[in-house]
């Protein structure tokens, strides 16, 4: 990835316009610290956080799969923060504080708001704070570090995640242009999470079941004539071992794509970027 951190808006409008393939554009990394403004229960499983304030300006983030780190206090209770440096990306201390990374699912910078939808479970640093976090109370959140950008215009793009991806494939239908074609295949691992809102005038939405042969079901989705390398993109993003397998048939297919685990199963703090 370039280290050019300069006029990232309009890098990556371009690339979504015009481009090929996945390009990585660097941000200016911040950390900032924000308000709870609001929490609203998007499914039984899913919590959405609205963060806002004065706290967020200057916020870059320009792809659906943007993502935050929440930084938590440590064991003693905390709370140490990164600080800018002169690369216009974060020197972190250490020993690391506890962090946790989120999607953006929405940035609005004329109201200074950003939604984080986190997928509730029982235990866990992140999931335990969002279950009582209050409003009004301060949230620090480094980041986002840049964009991984894939252009609209191939024939058909297909998404498969679980649940933690789909933020990001809610927010890349709400950004994308009314005519492309997507289709969006989620694994549910609980029935409540089929009601998470996807919209988009060429969706095709196909909700799995965990434990589906997803590559088995890629190779039949895509066999056809329709499927040549260049004319579709792969986009996967959930637990690790769900999406390692797609991202071995990208590439054995030559089909471009963007494959990232956002987490795996056992493990705390994943990181697969």
């Amino acid at each position: 990835m370039s280290t050019d951190r300069g006029n990232p808006s309009g890098r990556v409008a371009e690339h979504l316009r015009a481009g090929r393939g996945v390009r990585r554009i660097p941000y200016p990394i911040g950390i900032r610290q924000a308000t709870l403004l609001r929490r609203t229960q998007v499914t039984d499983r899913m919590l959405r956080l609205t963060l806002g304030g004065a706290g967020l300006a200057g916020t870059h983030t320009y792809v659906a799969d943007d993502h935050v780190k929440i930084v938590f206090p440590g064991p003693d209770g905390t709370l140490v923060l990164p600080v800018p440096n002169d690369r216009a990306m974060l020197d972190w201390p250490r020993p690391m504080p506890p962090t946790r990374c989120y999607t953006i699912r929405r940035h609005d910078p004329a109201a200074q708001e950003l939604d984080l939808d986190l997928v509730l479970h029982d235990g866990g640093l992140a999931s335990t704070w969002a279950a009582s976090a209050a409003v009004g109370s301060l949230v620090a959140i480094a980041g986002p570090p840049g964009a991984k950008a894939f252009p609209y215009g191939y024939a058909r793009h297909l998404m498969v995640c679980d649940p933690t991806g789909l933020p990001a494939v809610a927010r890349w239908l709400e950004e994308a242009p009314p005519s492309v074609r997507v289709d969006v295949w989620a694994v549910a691992e609980h029935p409540s999470q089929r009601g998470y809102p996807l919209e988009h005038p060429g969706l095709e939405l196909r909700w799995l079941d965990p434990g589906e042969p997803v590559v088995g079901l890629v190779d039949e989705a895509l066999g056809d004539p329709g499927a040549r390398a260049g004319e579709v993109f792969l986009f996967a993003a959930g637990e690790a071992d769900l999406v390692k397998p797609l991202r071995r048939w990208a590439r054995d297919r030559q089909v471009d794509s963007s494959v990232s685990g956002y987490w795996k199963r056992g493990v705390a703090d994943f990181d697969d970027d």
